[in-house]
């Protein structure tokens, strides 16, 4: 390979694997690791919290006051302890044992612990360190992550992974999924070098992997592999390989999840085989590449036709998972919107700032001159698209939701809670959307019996919010959202007040404050303001 492994990172929707070559260089520099945990406070012998709304992630409607009993990292005891407007009857509420903690919660919504299906830990050239984006993650409710790629390097991800299950950094729980071929030594160029690269990635101790895309024969002996030790997948299907390798292959294959939407389109074409390039079209121009993806649900086929149904029943019948990631390219349907998101100036770094902007180097900075016919094609595109999803999931379809952030405006964290309200737009009942952030995500990572819901005997992972969140989701952004009061007082309510990982309580507004002084200092060292693209070379 040309390309080291962190460029690689920054370009990784760019397939560079989509060829008969799979060696991988390692990371030219470490990103540096989160420092020893100093927010938190437990895991206790037991924690009792008091006096919750349960919205739970197996689309029961919501119940309370509830207590719910924990002790060490279990889920032992969920006690209804009264009704709604009635003075709660002391006697009847579980006891406190010596040495046990109490949170007192009246009146707060408690959710199972979120997942995050799509979630790159920082990079250098964005100026994302893993503290910085840990605190974010877990400031929004983000209990458990999938690592699709791990980017900085497996070792370098299965340690921070360990050192979380041991709750010695404040992060949360991590999913490895290696991009494929990484780390081979030399090209991976045959069906039995797969399967080898397949064992020894297991054997390193990666939880799964994630493809981009590859010759037939190559992705069929690697997904069949995978699937026979009984490893994970995710698959970005780019446009290097889609032509001969679509979604429907990759599930046929045993392939579990599919990442945003390529692949899927192509499935669905009727009445061709090949996206329909213009004849000047050139891929490592990504204003060509994310130009033209805006315009490809319209080639499929039409919503509910023949050919549609029967792509969605083959993934439905192979249990097959979406993750959809809406909120990663929500800047090619309004630019300005999403440039000028209000957490930027408070918790987005100087340098991720600088990677977002214009550029033909920087991956997803593709705004050449990005303009009306490119928006209004995207919010088209968006409608189609959303509409396989909501119809998927109302056939019994598995739908999570993950962020991919770091990339085109979106902040980690933040843009997890958009996504969440994307899933809303294309059509879920609020408590679906709580279940494809927190038990779907859990299916899909075989943590169904650990994480997800809020059950007896389950891991201690919630998210607690003074806020009903079906009624706002808007509640669950860290900066909260805008009411009125009846004395027509403009407030902010919301964001989350505690999470809660493994039994251990984190102050989740704590952690942003951690973010915005490290912010803060940053912008102080580099006298750094944030400007709009363009706006410092004009004299008007």
């Amino acid at each position: 390979m040309t390309i080291h492994f962190q460029k690689w990172l920054l370009f990784l929707t760019l397939s560079i694997f989509a060829s008969a070559s799979f060696a991988q260089e390692a990371p030219p520099k470490e990103l540096r690791k989160a420092p020893d945990r100093f927010r938190g406070n437990g895991p206790h012998s037991q924690l009792i919290i008091r006096g919750v709304t349960l919205i739970n992630g197996n689309l029961a409607p919501p119940r309370g006051p509830i207590d719910i009993v924990v002790e060490n990292n279990k889920i032992v005891g969920i006690h209804v302890v009264g009704y709604p407007g009635v003075e709660i009857d002391d006697s009847k509420r579980p006891q406190l044992k010596e040495g046990g903690e109490e949170l007192d919660c009246t009146g707060m919504y408690l959710l199972p612990g979120f997942v995050d299906m799509h979630g790159h830990i920082g990079g250098k050239s964005q100026g994302a360190d893993a503290e910085y984006v840990f605190k974010l993650w877990m400031a929004h409710g983000i209990t458990t992550i999938r690592d699709p790629s791990a980017g900085n390097g497996l070792d370098w991800v299965l340690d921070q992974k360990a050192r979380s299950e041991k709750n010695e950094i404040t992060a949360p729980r991590i999913k490895a999924y290696t991009a494929f071929g990484m780390g081979s030594k030399e090209p991976i160029s045959t069906a039995a070098q797969a399967r080898q690269w397949v064992r020894d990635n297991q054997k390193k101790g990666a939880d799964g992997i994630k493809f981009f895309g590859a010759p037939p024969k190559i992705m069929q002996a690697a997904l069949e592999e995978n699937k026979k030790l009984g490893l994970r997948s995710a698959c970005h299907h780019a446009q290097m390989d889609v032509g001969r390798w679509n979604v429907l292959n990759s599930a046929r294959a045993g392939l579990t999840s599919m990442e945003h939407w390529y692949g899927l389109p192509e499935a669905l074409f009727s009445d061709r085989t090949v996206q329909d390039y213009p004849l000047d079209y050139n891929y490592q121009n990504e204003q060509h590449r994310f130009g033209e993806a805006g315009r490809l649900w319209k080639q499929a086929a039409e919503p509910f036709s023949d050919h549609w149904n029967k792509v969605m029943q083959e993934l439905l019948d192979l249990d097959f998972t979406l993750d959809p990631t809406f909120n990663i390219y929500e800047a090619s349907r309004d630019l300005h919107k999403t440039r000028r998101l209000e957490w930027h100036e408070t918790y987005t770094m100087p340098a991720l700032w600088r990677f977002y902007t214009p550029s033909k180097v920087s991956h997803g900075s593709y705004w050449h001159y990005w303009g009306t016919e490119e928006e209004v094609a995207w919010k088209r595109n968006y409608q189609l698209w959303m509409t396989f999803i909501r119809e998927y999931k109302n056939r019994g379809g598995r739908v999570t939701a993950g962020s991919d952030s770091g990339f085109i405006y979106q902040l980690y964290g933040f843009a997890y809670i958009r996504e969440l309200e994307l899933l809303r737009e294309a059509g879920f009942h609020p408590l679906e959307v709580i279940r494809s952030a927190t038990l779907n995500g859990a299916e899909a990572l075989g943590m169904e019996d650990e994480i997800g819901t809020v059950e007896v005997g389950k891991l201690a992972d919630f998210v607690v919010i003074e806020e009903n969140p079906l009624r706002n989701l808007k509640v669950l952004y860290g900066t909260g959202a805008i009411k009125l009061t009846e004395d027509n007082e403009v407030v902010r309510v919301g964001g989350v007040k505690y999470t809660i990982k493994d039994g251990v309580v984190y102050d989740a507004k704590q952690l942003l404050q951690d973010v915005k002084e490290m912010v803060a200092k940053q912008k102080e060292k580099e006298n750094f303001e944030i400007e709009q693209p363009g706006n410092e070379k004009r004299n008007y």
